[in-house]
């Protein structure tokens, strides 16, 4: 936005624009009607009073949840379920592969593809997070059973175990069935 003439400003455009005369066939332009004054100002608002102390909160209990741990098994998992799972029976029905993922992308990709798995209820996935390097391993290895154990994915899953002893780098997880809900 441009700036207003002070008041020298427009006294010398004033004087240099008596001299103006417009071409032939045209007319001259308007002048701009000076801006109309601000509005007066209003009786500001009564004050407010301020509470002494805030009302006490009572802190919110949130559930804790089981940790799940790769290749130990759940509480409500049968016999046949466990043993068709840790034996390596139980196909994958789809995989999600989160090699050359950041850890916080490889999340949100682990996120959508357990909720899109139980959408479709599936019964076994199959995630490979690569085996990485280090002692202990990469980093979605490490996160991979604390993102299991979430309070929004932890009711999805009944248990993870590696499919054979001989690759640390793939879980794979059973999911809850879905509970048909016809109302």
């Amino acid at each position: 936005m441009a700036r207003g003439l002070r008041e020298s400003e427009r006294q010398l455009w004033d004087v240099f624009s008596r001299e103006i005369r417009p071409l032939k066939g045209r007319a001259p332009p308007r002048r701009p009607e000076p801006p109309a004054p601000p509005p007066a100002p209003t009786a500001p608002a009564p004050p407010v009073p301020i509470a002494t102390k805030a009302p006490k909160r009572r802190p919110q209990t949130v559930a804790p949840t089981q940790m799940v741990e790769v290749g130990r098994r759940q509480p409500g998992l049968d016999d046949t379920s466990w043993r068709h799972l840790s034996n390596g029976r139980l196909r994958a029905e789809r995989r999600l592969d989160l090699h050359g993922r950041t850890a916080q992308a490889a999340f949100v990709a682990l996120h959508g593809f357990l909720l899109r798995a139980q959408r479709d209820r599936l019964r076994c996935v199959e995630i490979i997070t690569g085996v990485g390097s280090g002692q202990e391993g990469g980093i979605l290895r490490r996160e991979l059973p604390f993102w299991l154990s979430r309070q929004d994915l932890r009711h999805l899953v009944l248990a993870a175990v590696h499919p054979h002893p001989g690759n640390p780098g793939s879980v794979r997880v059973l999911l809850r069935r879905r509970e048909n809900k016809l109302r």
